[in-house]
């Protein structure tokens, strides 16, 4: 059955596009029970403003619209790069500024207690540190930025992950096989919800600086794989010199998750639907 990705062009109102993109989905009510206590995971890799790491506006957006739904709790649950302080990044970001405005709870992984956890799918990844409050994330909504990544080629929703896994395990993860790795980790995921926050892009560069584009659009899904296709293309289209050279499902985080099965296997599986 095909997958669903969602495209809208970003306006001035933040939640009436969160709404519209959802919408296209079938609404909140197809992926969220009301009363549920829901988890956001932003991208905090640092504390530099989109399209590095998550636009504090988006998610207090996010979370009003989960509010109005009907939603009893929302937490934030995250990590900031090796050897950063995610409170400090948070601060830097200006994400602890909106927290307040959507009744949000906060719950950075930094110094709490890591769970070895095995991969199920995983072929190269067994098993992960991951966060203990991460095992407790259901139902899970993720929010990635879109942009180049000098090691991994690109990063966006399956990438998002690597925010959940122990400091020093994600250094080892850049060692060997980063790529088929971070499709590993994120096959032990599932989102109700994923929105890609594209409406600026690093397309040469990443994950920190880079050039931006203005895509300015927000992509909607359920499948990490299939927002992460659509989002290459985004990225392919602006013709940059960056590692983007191979067709999109011959770059090998999109490959190797199309041979895990958890998600899209190649472009007749998604439904790109654009708002009207």
């Amino acid at each position: 059955m095909s997958q669903v990705v969602a495209k809208v062009k970003s306006t001035h109102s933040l939640e009436n596009d969160i709404r519209s993109a959802v919408g296209i989905l079938g609404g909140f009510e197809r992926l969220l029970e009301k009363n549920s206590k829901v988890v956001i995971k932003p991208n905090l890799n640092s504390g530099d403003p989109l399209p590095a790491s998550s636009d504090p506006l988006f998610i207090r957006a996010l979370g009003k619209v989960l509010l109005d739904y009907g939603v009893d709790e929302i937490r934030i649950v995250e990590s900031s790069m090796f050897m950063r302080d995610t409170t400090e990044e948070a601060e830097k970001n200006g994400l602890l500024k909106v927290v307040d405005d959507i009744d949000a709870k906060v719950e950075f992984l930094d110094g709490g207690r890591w769970i070895d956890t095995e991969i199920p799918l995983g072929r190269y990844l067994r098993n992960a540190q991951l966060g203990q409050a991460v095992l407790t994330s259901d139902p899970l909504i993720t929010v990635p930025c879109l942009k180049t990544h000098k090691f991994a080629k690109f990063t966006g929703a399956m990438k998002l992950y690597m925010g959940y896994v122990r400091g020093r395990d994600r250094l080892r993860m850049h060692l060997r096989h980063l790529e088929e790795k971070i499709a590993d980790l994120a096959s032990y995921f599932k989102p109700r919800l994923i929105l890609m926050d594209a409406r600026k892009a690093f397309v040469t560069g990443g994950p920190v600086e880079g050039k931006v584009e203005n895509p300015n659009v927000i992509l909607a899904g359920t499948d990490s794989v299939a927002i992460d296709a659509v989002g290459v293309d985004i990225l392919k289209s602006y013709n940059e010199d960056n590692k983007l050279d191979a067709p999109t499902w011959e770059l090998p985080q999109l490959t190797h998750a199309a041979k895990l099965g958890f998600g899209a296997t190649g472009p007749q599986d998604i439904e790109l639907v654009a708002a009207p």
